[in-house]
Formats: structure tokens, sequence, C-alpha cells
């Protein structure tokens, strides 16, 4: 990341831009730096001007205690403001909440594209995500970032022999140095149910899209979002799951934020 801005509380926000045109600012989900999203930012930069950054207390942003989501929809308005006054938002996964909640808060935001934002329509979510929430908060207060990281990737469904294979792996390291970010998202997804009352005042288009190959409940998610925005519209990517490849949901975008 070669810029810097700084937010609202004086946090430091490292960003890097690609390519030129309309500004695109795309924000990465729970367990993720810009990085993540540098290949989908190749991938739209000979059509937009596109803007990578790192979330606070991730890669090469700073924080401030404590959290709040108004902290990072603030460092979303700082990013906005120092490329221009005006750009579309992507979020996947917890981002894609983010970006949701940064577009209701009315901040200058053109279009909203989000991927598989892990809401709640299944019976028990609810649940699921108080329960989550008490044993992550209490694995971050005692400082076992490794249970912490366990403990979000059975969240995601991955499987237990998977899980201990990547506790011998090398980056297991990366991933517990950034495990404290994890009440970050997981405050970024509130109750896990979808916000109707915060969706019903989105005023820019939004766009949900979601994998075919990803479960149905995440499709029903993508739907509740489209359905409940005031201008929203769903789309499915053949083949795709969670893991979206760049390739297949870069010409979707462009189609969405060039129109």
């Amino acid at each position: 990341m070669d810029k810097k801005t700084i937010s609202a509380d004086g946090t430091s926000i490292a960003y890097e831009i690609r390519g030129e045109g309309p500004v695109v600012i795309l924000v990465s989900g729970a367990m993720s730096t810009g990085g993540t999203v540098a290949p989908l930012a190749v991938a739209l930069a000979d059509r937009f001007r596109v803007v990578v950054y790192d979330r606070r207390g991730r890669g090469q942003s700073r924080d401030t205690p404590p959290y709040a989501v108004e902290r990072e929809v603030e460092d979303l308005a700082a990013l906005i403001e120092a490329v221009g006054g005006e750009a579309a938002l992507y979020g996947v996964s917890s981002g894609g909440a983010l970006v949701l909640h940064a577009a209701a808060s009315g901040m200058p935001v053109r279009q909203v594209a989000v991927y598989e934002v892990p809401f709640a329509v299944y019976e028990g979510g609810a649940k699921e995500r108080a329960e989550y929430t008490a044993r992550l908060t209490e694995a971050l207060a005692q400082g076992r970032r490794g249970d912490a990281v366990e403990l979000f990737l059975r969240l995601t469904g991955m499987a237990e022999q998977m899980i201990q294979g990547a506790r011998q792996s090398p980056m297991w390291a990366g991933m517990e140095t950034i495990a404290p970010s994890l009440a970050y998202d997981n405050a970024v997804m509130g109750d896990g149910l979808v916000p109707r009352d915060r969706l019903a005042s989105v005023g820019a288009p939004v766009l949900a899209v979601a994998g075919s190959a990803s479960p149905a409940w995440m499709h029903e998610a993508a739907r509740a979002v489209a359905e409940t925005v005031p201008e929203g519209s769903y789309r499915s990517l053949a083949g795709q799951t969670h893991m979206v490849e760049p390739g297949v949901l870069a010409p979707v975008l462009v189609e969405f934020f060039g129109g």
C-alpha cells in the first residue's frame, strides 16, 4: 500500500489505486486484507479507478480502540474524500455488510455491489451467531487468538480436519495476528439477521450476488438484500462458491458499475 489517509478518529488507513475512470472501492471480509481483493482490482482496472485498502486493525492500516462499526464507516468516508468525493462500493462477505452500512449512512456512494453477505435467513441462524459472539469474545479477551480463528473457521463450515491442518500451516501465524479483527467483522454483522430497517434507507442502486455452487441460504440472503433495498437486483454466478473467481465476477461488476 503506497498511500495513506487519516480517518475521523486519527487512524491511518493504507490504500492503493489501480487504473483510471470512475472510482470503485473494494472492501474485504473477515480474516482478509486489501491484498485479498487485489486480483479483482486488477481485473477491473482497465475500466475503473480501483481503490484497495487495508481495513483498520489489519495489514498496513493502524487501529484506535475502542472499536465501533461507525469508525469503519468513517474510514470509508475518508477514503472517498481522498479519491475525489464520490465512489461505488463493492464488499465481499462481511465486507458487504460494511458497505451496506456505509451506504445507508448517506455518504456519497454511487452504486453498491455485494457478494454473499452471510446474513442468517435459516432457522437457528441468529442463535448460532449469538453463540459464536459469546465464544469469540471470551477467546479474544483471554488472548486465545488461535482458538478465535478456529471458531471463525468452524462458523464458515470448514471441516475439523482442515482446521487442524491449517493450524500446522505457515499461514497460521498471520491468521492469529489478524484474529482481533474478527470481533470487528462480527460487530459489522450485528445479530446476523438481514438489517431490513437499515437497508430500506440505502439510496444507491444495489447488486447482490451469490455463487450457484454456494449453499441455498446464501442465495436467500442475497435475494433478501436485493428485495429490501429500494433499488436492488440479484445475480447468481454459475459454478461459483464463496471463494469467487475474479475473472467471473469482474464482468458482472463492469456491467453494473458502468451502467
